[in-house]
C-alpha cells in the first residue's frame, strides 16, 4: 500500500512536471508572437507567476541610466495590479545599480542585475547581506508577509542583463501555504527568462529598426524639401493628409470605401509611402526644381533682358540728342517740342514693353494668345550686343520660354521634373521591403497617374491602382493647390483648391470615390485648419464645388 502510495505520488509529481514544462512552451510561443511591448512583459510576469505558482511579482528593466525601472507588479492576494496594459501607473523610484561609484550589492534586485545570476532566498526577513527594509515597510501597511524570493536576471544574445524577474511566495499547490522556491521552480523560471528576454529583444531590436527606417526616410525627405525651398514642407504634409483621408475612407461605406478597412499596418504602410513619393527628387536638377520665372536657369535672365531695355533707351536717347543737335544748329527749334514728343513715346513704349516682359516671366495660371503674340513682336526689336552686332532682341529660347501657358516650366522641363516619378520608382523597387510594406512602391509610384490612365508614368486606369495609391494621388494635389511657400505663386483659399480638385475629378483625374469623402467627411477642413494660413480659410459651400454629390442631409 505505502509503494502503491509511493508510486502514485511519483506519477502525480511527473505528470506536474511535465504539465509545467508543457505551459512553459505555450508561454514561450505566445510570447514570440506577442506585438506589444506591454502585453508582452504582463506575459511574461503572469506566466512565471503560474509556472512557480507565486503570488507576487515584478517585472524591472534597465535603464542607459544604469537603474532598474518598475514595468509591472502583481500580488495577486491584495489585489495589487500596476504597470503593463492595467493603465496604473508605477510611482515607485527607479533602483540605482551604482550608489556613489559603488555597486549597489544591497538590493536583491540590483545584486541580481549585476552579479547576472539568480538568487534564492527562502525567508526574506532571515536573508542576510540584503536591505529588505523597504519590503518589510510595505508588509508593515499592507499587513502582507514577504517570505519566500526568486530573483532571475533577463540577459539578452550578447549576454547583457536587460532587466529583472521577481517572484515572491511561491504556494503549495494543495494546501495554498507559503513555500520557499524549490530548484524546478527556479529552473522552469529561469528558461522563461531566457526566452523572455530573447522575445524582448527581438521586440526592442525590431522597435529599433522600425524607428531607424523612418528616421532615414524623413531624413530623405527632409533633405528633398530642404533641396528646393519652394517645395520646403511638402514631404511633410503628404503624410499628414493622406493619413487624414486614409482614416476617413476607412470610416465611409460610400463606392469603393466601404470595403476598406485598413490595419493600423496599412495605416503605417500608407504614411511611409506618402514620406517618400517624392524620394526620386534627388536626381531632379536645382535649376529645374527651384525655376520660379520662366527664364530662371542658373540665374534669372531678366536681368539681362532688362539690361537690353535699357540699352534701346540709351541708345534712342543718343539719337533723339543727334536730331535734337542738328535742329539747333539748322535753327529749327520750332521742330524740337515734337522731336521731344516723339522721344517720350519712345521711352514710354520701351518702358511698357519692359513691365510687359517682366510681368510674363513671373508665370501664372494662363497666358492668352494675345500675350503671346505681343511677346513675339517685342523678340523682333533689333539691339545692338556689346560686340557692336546687330542682333534681335529675344532670341528662341527665350521667347520659348516667355511664351509658357502656364506656370513656370517649359515641357522639356516637367518632363525632367516628371522624371523623379521614375526615379521613386527605381529607387523604392531596389529595396527589400518587408512583408508589411510590400505596396510602398506602387503607392509611392503612382501618385501622377490619373483615372482615365492619361497620367505618368505608366498611364495607369483607376482599376489599375490600389485605393491607397489614388489616396496619395489626392494627398498631392491639394497639398499642392493650398501650398502657401513656394514663391512663384500665390497660395489658393481653400474653395479656389476645392474648385480645381472638383474639376480634376470631373475630368477623372482623381478618383470620384475619395474625392466624395474628401468633401463629404470635411478632411480639407481638418487639414485647414491645422496647416493653411488663416487668409486662405474662406467659406466653402459644397453645393458650388464641381462633381460633388450634394447629400440629402446635406440639403437639409
Amino acid at each position: 500500500m505505502e509503494n502503491k502510495t509511493a508510486e502514485t505520488e511519483e506519477n502525480e509529481h511527473i505528470n506536474s512536471i511535465l504539465a509545467r514544462i508543457q505551459k512553459l512552451n505555450k508561454i514561450g510561443i505566445a510570447l514570440s508572437s506577442e506585438k506589444d511591448t506591454s502585453q508582452l512583459l504582463e506575459n511574461i510576469l503572469i506566466g512565471a507567476k503560474e509556472l512557480t505558482n507565486s503570488d507576487a511579482g515584478t517585472i524591472y528593466t534597465q535603464t542607459e541610466q544604469k537603474t532598474l525601472k518598475f514595468e509591472m507588479i502583481r500580488t495577486d492576494s491584495l489585489g495589487i495590479a500596476m504597470g503593463g496594459t492595467t493603465g496604473v501607473t508605477i510611482d515607485f523610484p527607479e533602483l540605482p545599480l551604482y550608489k556613489d561609484g559603488e555597486p549597489n550589492l544591497q538590493m536583491i534586485a540590483a545584486y541580481v542585475a549585476l552579479k547576472g545570476e539568480s538568487t534564492n532566498i527562502p525567508d526574506a526577513y532571515e536573508a542576510k547581506g540584503f536591505d529588505f527594509s523597504g519590503t518589510k515597510a510595505f508588509d508593515k501597511n499592507t499587513g502582507y508577509r514577504s517570505k519566500s524570493f526568486l530573483t532571475v536576471p533577463l540577459k539578452n544574445h550578447e549576454n547583457e542583463i536587460i532587466g529583472v524577474l521577481q517572484l515572491i511566495n511561491a504556494k503549495d499547490e494543495k494546501t495554498g501555504e507559503i513555500r520557499s522556491f524549490n530548484t524546478e521552480d527556479q529552473q522552469l523560471a529561469e528558461s522563461l527568462s531566457s526566452q523572455a528576454a530573447i522575445a524582448m529583444t527581438n521586440k526592442k531590436l525590431i522597435a529599433d529598426l522600425k524607428a531607424l527606417f523612418e528616421s532615414f526616410i524623413k531624413a530623405i525627405a527632409g533633405a528633398i524639401d530642404d533641396k528646393s525651398p519652394y517645395t520646403a514642407g511638402h514631404c511633410d504634409r503628404v503624410p499628414i493628409l493622406a493619413d487624414m483621408l486614409a482614416k476617413a475612407a476607412s470610416r465611409s461605406a460610400y463606392g469603393e470605401c466601404k470595403d476598406f478597412n485598413p490595419s493600423e499596418e496599412d495605416l503605417n504602410e500608407i504614411r511611409i509611402a506618402a514620406w517618400m513619393h517624392d524620394c526620386g527628387k534627388v536626381v531632379t536638377p536645382e535649376y529645374v526644381v527651384d525655376k520660379s520665372t520662366k527664364l530662371e536657369t542658373i540665374y534669372d535672365r531678366i536681368h539681362t533682358v532688362v539690361t537690353r531695355f535699357e540699352v534701346l533707351k540709351r541708345d534712342a536717347e543718343i539719337e533723339f540728342l543727334k536730331k535734337k543737335v542738328s535742329l539747333l544748329e539748322a535753327g529749327k527749334t520750332d521742330e524740337i517740342p515734337a522731336l521731344e514728343a516723339e522721344m517720350k513715346a519712345q521711352v514710354d513704349k520701351i518702358n511698357d514693353d519692359r513691365a510687359f516682359i517682366e510681368e510674363s516671366n513671373m508665370g501664372g495660371e494662363f497666358m492668352s494668345k494675345e500675350r503671346q503674340e505681343r511677346v513675339e513682336t517685342i523678340s523682333k526689336y533689333r539691339w545692338k550686343t556689346p560686340d557692336g552686332v546687330d542682333a534681335p532682341f529675344l532670341d528662341e529660347n527665350e521667347v520659348y520660354n516667355l511664351n509658357i501657358a502656364k506656370g513656370t516650366l517649359t515641357y522639356e522641363e516637367r518632363e525632367v521634373i516628371n522624371h523623379h516619378v521614375v526615379a521613386t520608382k527605381k529607387m523604392l523597387s531596389t529595396i527589400p521591403f518587408p512583408k508589411n510594406l510590400a505596396n510602398v512602391p506602387e503607392m509611392a509610384g503612382s501618385h501622377h497617374e490619373t483615372m482615365n490612365g492619361t497620367g505618368y508614368p505608366d498611364k495607369l486606369h483607376r482599376n489599375e491602382m490600389s485605393l491607397p495609391a489614388r489616396i496619395m494621388a489626392i494627398a498631392d494635389v491639394f497639398e499642392a493647390l493650398t501650398a502657401a511657400d513656394r514663391p512663384y505663386k500665390q497660395p489658393k483659399s481653400l474653395s479656389d483648391s476645392l474648385k480645381i480638385l472638383g474639376f480634376m475629378k470631373k475630368d477623372q483625374h482623381v478618383d470620384p470615390d475619395l474625392f466624395q469623402v474628401f468633401i463629404e467627411e470635411k478632411v480639407y477642413l481638418e487639414y485647414a485648419q491645422k496647416h493653411l494660413r488663416p487668409e486662405q480659410l474662406d467659406e466653402v459651400d459644397h453645393a458650388k464645388i464641381p462633381g460633388f454629390e450634394v447629400t440629402q442631409e446635406e440639403q437639409a
